[in-house]
């Protein structure tokens, strides 16, 4: 009965860390600048060329992307919908979606 035990507890451990490693992959993944802006190509184009009247964000200054979606967050920039849409994302997100814009051609 004791090895059973010891055993039940070695599979709790082992299912356990799987899930914290899954977790931590995911959130990972997550935060993929690429994965995320996929989100904004509805209205800022495909890979941030914009055809119509919102900006283009391709090729723009990583760190001026990422005071705008900071502003847009915390309210101190006023937008449309964009101020809803920044309370989405983390800081970590935010630096992922700037530098992937300001990473693409412009």
């Amino acid at each position: 009965m004791k090895n059973y035990a010891s055993f039940k507890i070695a599979i709790v451990a082992g299912l356990s860390l799987a899930t914290i490693g899954m977790a931590s992959s995911a959130s990972a993944q997550m935060a993929s600048g690429q994965v995320l802006a996929n989100t904004c190509f509805s209205c800022h184009g495909p890979a941030g060329h914009s055809a119509g009247d919102m900006p283009t964000l391709a090729g723009k200054d990583g760190e001026a992307i990422k005071f705008l979606l900071e502003g847009y967050r915390s309210g101190n920039l006023k937008g449309t919908v964009m101020n809803r849409i920044a309370k989405g994302y983390s800081s970590e997100e935010i630096k992922a979606l700037a530098g992937y814009f300001s990473s693409q051609a412009k």
